[in-house]
């Protein structure tokens, strides 16, 4: 199919279609991210998650799976934050994406580099800060999206940023398909970043148990915004583990993450002095967010153990609502094909009536 729909984003990232899958740890990993770029949308791997020492070969596997341009995601406060930024210069990675950090000078070490610095915020002062340190591209993730999240709907903050900053803007939160391309668009923005819907998909490395728990989300008020977990508003799909963690009291929450502490720290080798390194960093990248430090081994040991071990049960699913518009499970080239034929015809069909 010949397309029309292309726009700065796909000339700046060098993809084909404006459908960006966001990184998501322990989902996307090098077969998803390759997917995504294969089916002519631009795929972000989730460097956070990687574990120290693995980044080179992660991104090698990468490299054999597409030869489109891809990027990596990573946070300052990871203990291999370092190792991450050298592999993404030295494979010439098209784009980053952050969260909290990285500062003006790292920023502008990545550009430097010819890398398109492209962080995720969830309200209009991160964007315009964001935009000051460096940023080349902005995400904004609306209150609809996954894991961690602001109050702001999608369409209330996408004009908001895009009356304040200079920059192109890429919509994310509550995206799933064609129509959602179409509106970010109709808005002024120049594409559509999406999590959960590429979580869901048949590419996508989750565990087909964890993936079942997805698709019986009917219900968006179901998926959930707590601040349980690790004292930041999350949103999951409510289950039993969900329900678990808000019942207990804070001296519960404490002991539960030194606990998740050890054991992660001893799965990635990295010792009680690497854990404290890492508890350092996220506490100087965010100083304000004192209980999201102490409590965060919590979100990582539940997380992995409900998305990356497959137990929707006992671990924890970060979700978007948009989970619940999904009732299967396509390739990511069925899926990107799909969105661009609906927003073709969404388009086409609110010329005819000017």
């Amino acid at each position: 199919m010949t397309t029309t729909l292309h726009t700065v984003l796909c000339d700046r990232l060098g993809c084909r279609y404006p459908v960006v899958q966001t990184a998501m740890g322990w989902v996307s990993d090098e077969k998803l991210t390759a997917a995504t770029c294969n089916a002519g949308g631009f795929g972000f791997l989730a460097g956070a998650t990687i574990a120290p020492g693995e980044v080179e070969g992660v991104i090698q596997r990468l490299k054999a799976l597409t030869d489109r341009p891809f990027g990596v995601n990573f946070h300052m406060f990871q203990p291999n934050a370092d190792e991450v930024i050298e592999a993404v210069i030295r494979h010439r990675v098209a784009a980053v994406s952050y969260g909290r950090g990285p500062d003006a000078a790292t920023i502008g070490r990545l550009k430097d580099a010819g890398v398109i610095c492209m962080p995720t915020v969830g309200a209009v002062k991160h964007a315009v800060k964001a935009v000051e340190l460096g940023a080349d591209i902005v995400t904004i993730q609306g209150g609809e999206g996954g894991g961690h999240t602001g109050a702001v709907p999608t369409s209330i903050l996408l004009p908001q940023v895009l009356d304040a900053v200079q920059v192109p803007v890429v919509a994310a939160g509550g995206m799933f398909d064609g129509r959602g391309l179409a509106a970010a668009l109709a808005y002024g923005a120049v594409g559509i970043a999406m999590g959960t819907r590429f979580l869901m998909t048949s590419d996508s490395p989750v565990h087909p148990d964890a993936l079942a728990r997805y698709l019986s989300q009917k219900d968006p008020v179901r998926i959930k915004v707590t601040t349980a977990v690790d004292g930041l508003p999350q949103r999951f799909i409510e289950n039993e583990e969900l329900k678990r963690i808000e019942a207990l009291g804070g001296a519960a929450k404490l002991s539960l993450a030194l606990k998740h502490a050890r054991s992660y720290a001893r799965d990635n080798g990295q010792g009680t002095l690497g854990m404290m390194r890492m508890a350092w960093r996220s506490f100087a990248a965010d100083p304000g967010n004192f209980g999201a430090t102490v409590l965060a081994p919590n979100l990582l040991a539940m997380v992995e153990r409900g998305i990356g071990k497959g137990d929707p049960v006992h671990g924890l699913l970060p979700s978007g609502q948009a989970a619940a518009m999904i009732d299967r499970l396509e390739s990511c080239d069925e899926l990107i094909s799909r969105i661009i034929a609906e927003a073709e015809a969404r388009l086409r069909a609110v010329s005819a009536l000017l």
